[in-house]
């Protein structure tokens, strides 16, 4: 008989609770859970949607206390450095007719999306190849990295010096800033394929191209368009960058012609057209994306 055999039922079950120790020590460290916090906990989507509403309107309510709680004179802050709410709001209908929102919206709307099918038409296809084919990465793979430390506002000076100060001017600073924003993450987003998978295409006897096309960019897509999203989104802070520089129309222009003359409400009010704008179009990708890709909606769903 061996010694295991020979251990008595106490010894067995003390090896046992040994045993079992580091799975209740880890329970321990992890330590109480408490009522109101749980980590990683699902939540349904009113309880999201009614936190997500107590940061807007305590924003809101400390903006009322500083600027519209007392007459302009005895403010907190001046009313020319911070309108109130009321004020904000009601300064709307002198920004549609006025200011003609409408079209300078549309005006930089058109930029914005020229400048990003510039931009999306270098950085898709460069950041492919460099994911797929190490030379190419070799090859640009330093400027990437320089232009990923070029701060933004570097380039509008130099598009103004090289593409004058009319739409080309916009147009080129929007599609140099996507190209910089978009190609690390096109790149990362070919990277992040499976190595098996193309070890079974070249099995199955698939050809570079096709490995590319079918697999690399197959796979890749989802979160090449996560990256395009985004980057659409930055767009709007790109487009103030070029426009408030060279005043004429866009949402830009709107904006350092209300800081230099007036009214300082139209400012704010711009502000909270480019993130309506922004939240709208971002939900539009998202609906589009749901309906390429339905199977990241049951991954993360």
């Amino acid at each position: 008989m061996t010694d295991r055999e020979q251990m008595t039922g106490a010894e067995v079950d003390e090896s046992a609770g040994e045993a079992a120790a580091p799975e209740s020590l880890t329970a321990n460290e992890e330590g109480p859970r408490g009522p109101l916090l749980e980590i990683r906990e699902t939540i349904p989507a009113w309880l999201r949607y009614v936190l997500g509403t107590i940061p807007i309107l305590g924003v809101i309510l400390i903006w009322w206390v500083l600027t519209g709680s007392a007459p302009a004179e005895e403010r907190v802050i001046s009313p020319t450095i911070l309108p109130s709410p009321v004020e904000v709001v009601q300064s709307f209908e002198s920004l549609w007719f006025d200011r003609a929102l409408t079209r300078n919206v549309i005006v930089s709307f058109r930029r914005v999306i020229l400048g990003f099918l510039v931009g999306v038409a270098i950085a898709f296809p460069l950041g492919l190849f460099m994911g797929s084919f190490t030379k190419i990465r070799a090859l640009f793979n330093p400027i990437a990295v320089l232009s990923a430390y070029l701060p933004i506002p570097a380039l509008v000076p130099l598009t103004l010096s090289l593409l004058g100060t009319g739409e080309r001017q916009k147009i080129g600073f929007l599609a140099f800033a996507f190209v910089i924003y978009l190609l690390p993450l096109i790149v990362a987003a070919v990277d992040k394929v499976d190595a098996v998978y193309i070890k079974t295409a070249l099995t199955l006897g698939a050809s570079r191209w096709q490995i590319v096309r079918k697999v690399l960019f197959g796979v890749a897509w989802a979160d090449i368009y996560q990256a395009m999203r985004l980057g659409f989104g930055i767009g709007w802070s790109y487009i103030l960058l070029t426009e408030m520089v060279d005043i004429g129309q866009g949402i830009g222009g709107i904006i350092i012609t209300s800081q230099r003359r007036g009214p300082r409400e139209h400012i704010y009010l711009v502000l909270l057209v480019i993130v309506a704008i922004a939240f709208l179009t971002d939900k539009i990708w998202s609906i589009v994306g749901r309906w390429l890709f339905p199977y990241k909606n049951e991954k993360h769903g």
